[in-house]
């Protein structure tokens, strides 16, 4: 056999599973390798970033990590760990210190004192990881792990899946904050890397304190830029390019310091340099409290913001449009029985390289539901980005939350962290009629694993609560699989009532990316021949 020939075979074989090339020829005559259609096959490796908590001693935060049970990777093992993120070096973070702020706004509700300084229940300190020891290592798939940290010193987490671990893994940070300018219920679905970020709905308006924390997973340092846009376009900022990440470590940013601009409404652009990034920014608000909000879906001329909880108060709409023409949109809400426009609510105009804002009030009147955006022209698409700021209750017992646009699911998405009370699951058909199965898997301290299927009706929100492990003792996992029909969007909300509060996150589930698609190749083998 021809070991050259057979070389720029599987060169060329190589090429196309990295192009998507769809036929190559080898040099000589007649050689040819073609790829048939793509296979879809498990990944083999992931990674996730997990941001500093809180910088509030009386924080309390669970990481739970799952991986769905039923996708085999190509390792008969694998291994999913998370592990503490180095410090980033002194200077290196930009604007007043994170941990400073919430001083100065203060544990008010006491004072302005220190309460329960690093301790967790029962007065014992949980402590976090050293920098190489893992933090809720995963096992096996189908049975989530949980563990605890708590105080000013919980860390930014990087971590890694391998093997059978790797498929839609995914890994739920949540921090109870019950006092002071920090107060809040604070969820995030740990993020990938990335190169590039849009978050509308964060403010450098004086009664908000936003943080956008970058989080390097690699050896190789990483250099970010951070642009904001506001009413009238790009605020203008000279310190938000060129911003260092060091290899493995986490930096806060301050965006009011990046601009002298107070604005209410701001769309935040982070944009990688060199290096990849897990982005996400942390909202505080003097009234409301505060929540992770979470980048929004790639512009898109139609988007879904799906999970607004049936007794929101008050909601507001921001959107950005980041292409050369302006953006006219129709603003609906998918109910439990249909898709309505909201009275004067109609239509939103947005125009090119600006943010524009809607306050909803209280939309959903009662009714759990979710905001579709499209073009008001069906000839006229222009992509957006948008997310949405909902508030719960009212006075000094406001709630914020953030819900960004969120893609439809492609195969399989999950949410972790689920509690026996308080979780509401939200699925939205904005097109067809689907047909969706949702599986509880066991709990991080025991239980069997629970599956049920759902209809959702065309033009519809189906809010519900999820089912529960048959015996669940901890917490648990929830992983939604569309079966047929039109596209489905999904988020969950998780309500924990603390001092009279009733405290609450939102996070969406996109899909999980834990299949790909592989070219596969036909050879001739006969040109192979001696």
């Amino acid at each position: 056999m021809n070991r050259t020939t057979l070389s720029l075979l599987a060169a060329a074989t190589a090429l196309a599973a990295v192009t998507g090339i769809a036929a190559l020829t080898a040099p000589a005559a007649g050689d040819t390798v073609t790829a048939s259609a793509p296979a879809r096959l498990p990944v083999e490796r992931t990674s996730l970033l997990c941001p500093a908590p809180s910088v509030s001693d009386v924080a309390e935060t669970t990481y739970t990590s799952f991986t769905p049970a039923g996708t085999a990777g190509g390792d008969a093992e694998g291994s999913a760990e998370l592990k503490k993120a180095v410090a980033a070096p002194a200077g290196t973070e930009t604007g007043d210190d994170e941990k400073d702020d919430d001083k100065k706004n203060g544990d008010k509700k006491n004072g302005g004192k220190d309460t329960g300084k690093d301790t967790g229940k029962g007065g014992k300190a949980k402590k976090p990881p050293a920098p190489d020891a893992p933090f809720a290592a995963l096992k096996e798939p189908g049975k989530p792990v949980a563990a605890e940290a708590s105080g000013a010193d919980a860390p930014a987490l990087v971590g890694t899946a391998t093997g059978r671990l790797a498929p839609g893994w995914t890994a739920q940070q949540t921090t109870t904050v019950s006092v002071g300018g920090a107060r809040g219920l604070l969820g995030m679905s740990c993020s990938a890397p990335d190169t590039n970020f849009w978050f509308p709905g964060a403010s450098t308006g004086e009664s908000r304190q936003d943080y956008v924390h970058l989080t390097n997973p690699d050896d190789t340092a990483a250099v970010a830029d951070i642009e904001l846009y506001g009413k009238d376009g790009v605020l203008k900022t000279e310190v938000g390019e060129g911003i260092p990440v060091p290899a493995r470590s986490s930096v806060p940013v301050l965006l009011s310091t990046l601009t002298s601009e107070a604005a209410d409404n701001v769309t935040v652009h982070v944009t990688t340099r060199s290096g990849r990034v897990g982005a996400v920014v942390h909202a505080a608000d003097d009234k409301a409290g505060s929540d992770w909000l979470a980048a929004s879906a790639d512009p898109a001329s139609r988007v879904v913001l799906p999970g607004i909880p049936a007794d929101a108060t008050d909601v507001r709409l921001v959107v950005y449009a980041p292409g050369q023409d302006d953006a006219d949109l129709k603003v609906q809400l998918a109910g439990a029985t249909g898709t309505i426009t909201p009275a004067g609510f109609e239509t939103l105009h947005v125009k090119s390289g600006m943010t524009a804002a809607l306050d909803l009030a209280d939309v959903t009147k009662g009714e759990g539901g979710s905001l579709v955006l499209s073009p008001v022209q069906s000839g006229r698409s222009t992509p957006v980005v948008a997310a949405l700021r909902v508030v719960r209750g009212k006075g000094d017992k406001q709630e914020i939350a953030f819900i960004p646009a969120t893609a439809p699911i492609g195969s399989r998405a999950t949410v972790a962290d689920n509690r026996a009370k308080g979780s509401t699951l939200s699925l939205t058909a904005p097109g067809a009629t689907a047909t969706v199965k949702v599986t509880a898997s066991a709990g991080t301290g025991g239980g069997e694993p629970v599956e049920k299927t759902y209809t959702v009706k065309a033009g519809t929100t189906l809010a519900f609560t999820p089912p529960v492990p048959e015996g669940l003792k901890g917490s648990y996992a929830l992983t939604v699989e569309p079966r047929s029909g039109g596209p489905v969007h999904a988020a969950r909300t998780l309500v924990l009532p603390a001092d009279g509060i009733s405290m609450f996150t939102v996070q969406t589930l996109p899909d999980d990316r834990g299949m790909v698609s592989v070219p596969k190749a036909k050879e001739d083998l006969s040109i192979l021949a001696d």
